[in-house]
C-alpha cells in the first residue's frame, strides 16, 4: 500500500479574488480531495498575510467539514502560544461533537506572524517558552482529565481529539517524541533540518496513550501536470509569486522589478525555503515523492499544492491521485466541480 497524502490548504487570496473567493476555493478543494482519496486536509494559521486566509483555523474548518462528508480535517497548525489552551479544547472539542472522527489538532509554537502583529494578538514573546506545559494542560482538557483543578472543557471533555507536534527542529521532534505523539515536519518551507529531526524524533520516541509507535508526516511542495513542459511552467510562476509576495513585503512590483529580484540573495534565500518540491508529469512526481518519503522516512505526506491557479491546482491533486494510487487513473473526476 501506498503511503497516505493529505493536503495542507493555505486558504490562498489570489491576486484581484476576495477573500470570501478564497473560502470558496477552500471547499472545493477538500470536496476534490475527498473525492480523489486524500486522508486529511489541514489549515495552518497565519496573520497579517494578505494572500493567506486561515487565520481562524476552527472556524474554516467547521465551514469546510459542514460542505464534506468523510475527509479528516484539522489544524496544521493552531500556534498554541497565541491562544489559551482552554479556549482551544473547547473550539476543537465542538468540532469534534459535531463532526465526530474527522477532526486533528496540529499544534505549534511559532507565532505565525511579524512581532507587530504579535504584540497586536495580546501575545507575550516569552509565551513560546511555555509551549510544553500548555501542550500538557489541552491534553487534559480534550481527555477529560483536566490538570486545573475544577476547570473542564465544555465542549472538548472526552473527545481525545488526537494531537500532532508540529515543527522544524529539533525541539518540536524531541517534545513529540517525550509526550508519544506523532509528529508533523514543515519541510515545505523550511527544509533544512528535516533528516536531523526526524531522526531525533524515532530514536527517542516514547509510547503513549494515543500512540503506540513513531509516526511523522513530512510536507512537500508539488505541481502535477499533463506534461512535463506545463508543470515547469507552472514551477517557475509559482516561484515568481513566492518571490513576489515575500521580498515585496505587500508593495505590488511590476514583472521588470521582479525580473531583478529573481537574481538577489534575498530571493535565493526565499527559493531555498521551497528545497523539497517537485513538477512534473504524474509517474515524474511519483517518483520524486517516493525518493522524498524514503529520505524523510516518513509515514504519511502532505502535500503543498503549489500550482499557481485554481483549476491547475485541483487538476495537479487529481493527476497525483492516479499516479500514487488513490484513485483509478481512468474514472473523470470533474476537476472543476464543486
Amino acid at each position: 500500500m501506498p503511503l497516505p497524502l493529505s493536503v495542507i490548504d493555505f486558504a490562498t487570496v489570489r491576486r484581484g479574488a476576495s477573500v470570501g473567493e478564497a473560502f470558496a476555493d477552500s471547499v472545493r478543494l477538500a470536496q476534490h480531495a475527498e473525492r480523489l482519496g486524500y486522508a486529511r486536509v489541514w489549515y495552518s494559521e497565519h496573520h497579517n498575510m494578505p494572500t493567506i486566509a486561515s487565520s481562524a483555523p476552527a472556524v474554516l474548518i467547521a465551514h469546510v467539514a459542514a460542505h464534506t462528508s468523510s475527509i479528516r480535517l484539522g489544524a496544521g497548525g493552531v500556534m498554541l502560544p497565541n491562544h489559551a489552551p482552554l479556549v482551544v479544547a473547547e473550539q476543537f472539542g465542538t468540532l469534534a461533537e459535531l463532526h465526530p472522527g474527522r477532526i486533528d489538532l496540529g499544534l505549534g509554537r511559532a507565532p505565525g506572524t511579524d512581532q507587530r502583529t504579535l504584540r497586536a494578538l495580546r501575545r507575550d514573546p516569552s509565551s513560546a517558552e511555555a509551549f510544553p506545559q500548555d501542550v500538557r494542560e489541552l491534553q487534559g482538557y480534550l481527555s477529560g482529565r483536566s490538570v486545573v483543578p475544577g476547570v473542564a472543557a465544555v465542549p472538548g471533555a472526552g473527545t481525545h481529539v488526537p494531537l500532532t507536534i508540529l515543527g522544524s527542529s529539533l525541539f518540536g521532534a524531541q517534545l513529540a517524541a517525550a509526550y508519544g505523539l506523532p509528529y508533523a515536519f514543515a519541510s515545505h518551507f523550511a527544509p533544512d533540518a528535516l533528516v536531523e529531526a526526524v531522526a531525533a524524533y524515532r530514536t527517542s520516541f516514547r509510547p503513549s496513550e494515543q500512540l503506540a509507535e513513531p509516526r511523522v508526516i513530512a510536507a512537500v511542495n508539488v505541481i502535477a501536470a499533463d506534461t512535463a513542459e506545463e508543470a515547469a511552467a507552472q514551477q517557475e510562476t509559482a516561484r515568481r509569486e513566492r518571490v513576489r509576495a515575500m521580498v515585496g513585503r505587500g508593495r505590488e512590483l511590476s514583472e521588470a522589478e521582479l525580473d531583478m529580484v529573481m537574481d538577489s540573495p534575498a530571493a535565493d534565500q526565499v527559493l531555498h525555503m521551497l528545497h523539497w518540491s517537485t513538477a512534473g508529469t504524474g509517474p515524474q512526481v511519483r517518483e520524486y515523492l517516493e525518493r522524498f518519503a524514503r529520505t524523510a522516512d516518513a509515514d504519511e505526506l502532505m502535500i503543498a499544492p503549489a500550482s499557481p491557479g485554481r483549476e491547475e491546482m485541483l487538476r495537479s491533486l487529481e493527476i497525483l491521485s492516479g499516479a500514487w494510487g488513490l484513485t483509478d487513473p481512468a474514472l473523470p473526476q470533474a476537476a472543476g466541480r464543486g
